[in-house]
């Protein structure tokens, strides 16, 4: 690869910052990094160059000496060709690319924290109730069980609590895989990153670390709440070897109603209706969430056609105010006739005259468009 200056690799002019310097060099490193760009070797080439010079325009005195005397200047200076003199740089930009996982091989040598136990603090489960439950809210009984640390082990699950050395990772907390030139290193899967564990597993928790402990209690459910929803109770989760809790996220799954249907805050209701109610018109009387409404069928409506009641839904459980009640009207006709009905039916028929029989003079110019095309 021909030899190019620093500042045009970075694409940075001679004056910039280090922070405009370290800008460009992470958008460039993200750019051209193998694992974005699998067996180009080019972009690899590339990947390297930038490297060398951010080793170089990030640190004041090779800057310095490069400014002056160029690459041959820093000839002795421990610059070696495709270097990573930015670890802690290069760490950063292998996080946003991959997750943290990778970060730590670069540039960070400290541990993770020593944590004595091994479970999350928080806790998740699903709550199921019932449609009317879910509009109006409810005073719910939840039945669930948590963890606590085990006293013989203090949560470490190891015999006395005593821990040695992880055998996975010797002690690093990390374990190194190698891909192509670079070295990627992750939190160990064993020992979770602390460096220890168990050698003999304590018998009072078989090894886990925490004993499990039943338990209920009443919660209010808000009204409104749907599908989905999650409620937060404060110290209800697993407690620490310190005694520290964590939360409670109770999910909320709503039953289905078998007449009413919910949209976010809108709830809607199909009405079935007799052709004659809608080609006479009529008033009903329907149900709805909080009683009885009176619905207007004006003479003529349409089948599938909706009528809506503002403010007769559900309550927003943000506080935003109601939904609406929608109903949707379905023509039912008669499945048979008994011959006075088909006589009735016969005689209004004929009172409408032509007008009955829309379909004759659509059709009529329709047949003899056809007969001219065959004519």
């Amino acid at each position: 690869m021909t030899e190019i200056d620093y500042y045009e690799l970075l694409e940075v002019s001679r004056d910039s910052d280090k922070g405009t310097i370290k800008k460009a060099y992470r958008q460039m490193a993200m750019k051209y990094h193998p694992d974005k760009n699998p067996n180009d070797a080019e972009a690899e080439e590339k990947f390297k160059a930038i490297n060398e010079a951010y080793q170089v325009l990030s640190d004041e005195k090779k800057r310095e000496i490069y400014n002056r005397y160029g690459k041959a200047g820093l000839e002795g200076q421990g610059q070696s060709r495709g270097g990573f003199g930015g670890f802690d740089d290069l760490g950063s930009v292998f996080e946003e690319m991959f997750g943290s996982a990778f970060g730590g091989g670069f540039g960070s040598s400290s541990r993770k924290k020593r944590k004595t136990y091994n479970y999350n603090l928080d806790i998740g489960i699903e709550l199921e109730i019932a449609f009317n439950e879910a509009v109006f809210g409810v005073n719910k009984e939840v039945k669930y069980s948590y963890k606590t640390a085990c006293k013989s082990c203090n949560g470490s699950g190891a015999k006395n609590g005593k821990l040695s050395k992880c055998m996975y990772c010797e002690g690093q907390g990390q374990i190194h895989t190698r891909q192509g030139f670079m070295t990627f290193a992750q939190t160990c899967p064993h020992c979770q990153g602390t460096g220890e564990a168990a050698t003999d597993k304590c018998k009072d928790c078989s090894g886990t670390g925490y004993n499990e402990i039943k338990e209920n209690f009443n919660v209010d459910i808000p009204e409104g709440v749907n599908t989905g929803n999650r409620i937060r109770v404060s110290n209800r989760g697993n407690i620490a070897p310190d005694g520290s809790r964590g939360d409670l996220y109770i999910q909320i799954h709503v039953k289905e109603d078998s007449h009413f249907v919910r949209h976010d805050d809108d709830i809607y209701l199909e009405v079935p209706l007799f052709f004659t109610q809608v080609v006479l018109g009529d008033t009903i009387k329907i149900p709805s969430l909080r009683g009885e409404l009176e619905l207007k069928i004006p003479a003529g409506a349409k089948d599938k056609e909706q009528f809506k009641f503002r403010g007769e839904g559900v309550k927003s459980v943000q506080g935003y105010g109601k939904g609406d009640l929608i109903v949707q009207i379905t023509i039912k006709y008669p499945t048979s006739l008994n011959a006075e009905q088909k006589e009735l039916l016969e005689k209004l028929q004929e009172s409408f005259g032509i007008e009955s029989k829309p379909n004759e003079s659509t059709l009529e110019g329709m047949f003899e468009k056809v007969k001219k095309w065959f004519a």
